[in-house]
């Protein structure tokens, strides 16, 4: 049986799945007893951003001139855009041409 498939493998899966699947809907039912006011309403906007930054902020203090690069890269073009996705793309380009063209750090 490959690596893959070996059943502690499996079952990790299943349990990581039902966790992710019961919080999300956990999430739902609570926010079901939440009054949407405009303050909750910014903190909902800018929750997105918020977790870009959360998980972007690691690899931008350890990642070098290149990764360092890229945020500004995706910085710009969500600032000129107004569009997240496309922001993402921009700095996984930026970063994967510094690497083929050599740059490291």
């Amino acid at each position: 049986m490959s690596e893959f498939m070996r059943s502690d493998v499996m079952i990790a899966f299943a349990v990581m799945t039902a966790v992710t699947v019961a919080s999300r809907l956990g999430g739902y039912w609570l926010m079901g007893y939440v009054t949407i006011t405009p303050r909750v309403r910014r903190m909902l906007d800018a929750l997105p951003g918020s977790i870009i930054v959360a998980a972007s902020l690691p690899v931008a203090v350890n990642g070098g001139a290149v990764v360092l690069f890229a945020i500004g890269a995706a910085i710009a073009i969500t600032i000129i855009r107004r569009n997240e996705f496309v922001a993402v793309i921009t700095g996984m380009a930026v970063a994967a041409l510094a690497r083929a063209l050599g740059f490291s750090g």
